[in-house]
């Protein structure tokens, strides 16, 4: 989606909804990043207002394919637009990675994994928040969470391992379905509540959170050999020069 859409979806009663049940779930995993520095992947910026005055920074880095906008509004520009695979930052640049609108819109999300794996200190973490394949909201179009791949909990589990990642920890949101009628929206927090204790499997977006692998080692490209042929042509004397002498 372009990041005029992601933007205009959250200015809206259901956008407001959304963010405020998955900031819920993002915040319980993070409570305190005092000291740390936070780096968002995507469209982050609804999210990291919750670290950005406790955390000793933090950027925001939206994918070239998507668009960027500025971030935030009334202070120095804390956003960039970016490749998702070559990130502008040194290895272990960053304690904390967090990937929304990310996973699900990316051409390769193991490249993106592994590059976040290369900007990620020793025992940083990184909180991915992807839609769920048995959600309503990715069977919606209306909505960002409708875009993309949606990803069951194994999918999202082994997308990470192959990544050099290991699954910590999990929370589900967004049990209300996506219906944008401000009646309706009034039993958010009902239906919220009731598919939390349920643990109903029909949650919006998987919250997971992820360890480094610091001991798994980057395999190396190899380079191609160049293919040298085995008979090297010769130049050989016409009949008719062997005659002439």
């Amino acid at each position: 989606m372009d990041v005029v859409d992601l933007r205009n979806f959250y200015g809206q009663q259901l956008g407001v909804v959304a963010r405020r049940f998955v900031g819920q779930g993002i915040r319980s995993r993070w409570s305190d990043t005092r000291g740390l520095r936070v780096l968002g992947i995507g469209y982050p910026t609804p999210y990291l207002g919750l670290f950005r005055e406790e955390a000793e920074r933090c950027l925001a880095m939206m994918p070239a394919t998507q668009g960027v906008i500025r971030w935030p509004s009334a202070r120095p520009g804390l956003a960039a637009l970016v490749e998702e695979d070559e990130l502008p930052l040194t290895d272990s640049a960053v304690d904390r990675v967090l990937l929304v609108h990310a996973l699900e819109m990316s051409s390769d999300a193991t490249e993106l994994l592994r590059e976040a794996w290369r900007v990620l200190a020793a025992g940083g973490r990184l909180l991915a928040v992807v839609p769920n394949r048995r959600g309503v909201w990715a069977r919606m179009d209306t909505t960002p969470f409708g875009h993309g791949r949606p990803y069951s909990r194994s999918q999202i589990t082994q997308l990470l391992r192959d990544a050099w990642f290991t699954p910590t920890g999990w929370n589900e949101a967004l049990y209300v379905p996506p219906i944008s009628r401000n009646w309706f929206l009034r039993s958010a927090i009902a239906w919220e509540r009731t598919g939390a204790t349920l643990s109903a499997p029909f949650a919006g977006v998987h919250i997971v959170e992820a360890t480094k692998q610091v001991y798994r080692a980057i395999p190396a490209r190899r380079e191609k050999r160049r293919l040298v042929p085995a008979l090297q042509p010769v130049l050989a004397p016409s009949p008719g020069a062997a005659a002439m002498r």
